[in-house]
C-alpha cells in the first residue's frame, strides 16, 4: 500500500495487516458498508478502543471539529518556523479557522482542503523533509503513533470523486488522530 516495500514491512511493525487491509478497502471499495467497516478499524489504529467513526452523529462531529481546530491550531501556533514559511503559517491557521466554518460545501467538497492543511501543518513542522521518500519512515521510526498518521495521509489519494459520507469518514479519521494527539 505505502510507497515501497520498506515502508511497508516497517508499518506492518506498528499495525496489523487488518488495519492494512482495512486502507487498502476504504480507499478502493465503492461500496459504502465496506468504507464504513474499514474506517472503524483504521480509527482503532489512531488510539480508539470503542469508537466508531462510520456511526458518529452531527453532535459528535462537531464536537471532533472542535477538538481538531483546537489542537491542531496549537501545535501551529506552538511551532517555530523560518522567517520564509511565516507567511505559510499564517496561511495554514486562517484556513483551519475556515474549515468547515457552519459547514457549507458538504464533506466531499472538504476533502482536498481538509488534505491541504494537513500537508502544510505537517510541513511547518518537518519542512521540506516531508518531500522526500523515506519520510514516512522517518515519522514511524521517531514517533510510530504519527508514522501511522502520516501512512493514512500519504495513502489517500489528493483528488478523490468519492460519496459524501466516504470523504466524511476521511475526515473524520484525520481529525480523530489529530485531536487526539
Amino acid at each position: 500500500m505505502g510507497k515501497g516495500n520498506e515502508t511497508d514491512a516497517l508499518v506492518e511493525e506498528f499495525i496489523d495487516k487488518k488495519t492494512i487491509k482495512a486502507l487498502t478497502t476504504f480507499i478502493e471499495s465503492n461500496e459504502e458498508a465496506d468504507a464504513a467497516e474499514s474506517a472503524d478499524i483504521i480509527v482503532r489504529a489512531f488510539g480508539s478502543n470503542e469508537k466508531t467513526i462510520s456511526k458518529e452523529t452531527s453532535d459528535d462531529d462537531k464536537k471532533l471539529i472542535i477538538s481538531f481546530k483546537n489542537n491542531l491550531t496549537l501545535l501551529i501556533q506552538k511551532t517555530w518556523v523560518e522567517k520564509t514559511d511565516v507567511e505559510l503559517k499564517e496561511q495554514v491557521l486562517y484556513q483551519l479557522e475556515q474549515f468547515r466554518s457552519g459547514g457549507a460545501g458538504g464533506w466531499k467538497c472538504s476533502y482536498k482542503p481538509f488534505l491541504e492543511i494537513l500537508y502544510n501543518a505537517v510541513y511547518l513542522m518537518f519542512g521540506q523533509q516531508i518531500e522526500t521518500e523515506d519520510f514516512c519512515e522517518y515519522a514511524l521510526r521517531i514517533d510510530p503513533e504519527f508514522g501511522i498518521f502520516w501512512w493514512y495521509v500519504k495513502n489517500l489519494p489528493q483528488d478523490a470523486d468519492w460519496p459524501e459520507q466516504k470523504c466524511r469518514d476521511a475526515i473524520l479519521l484525520g481529525m480523530y488522530f489529530l485531536a487526539n494527539y
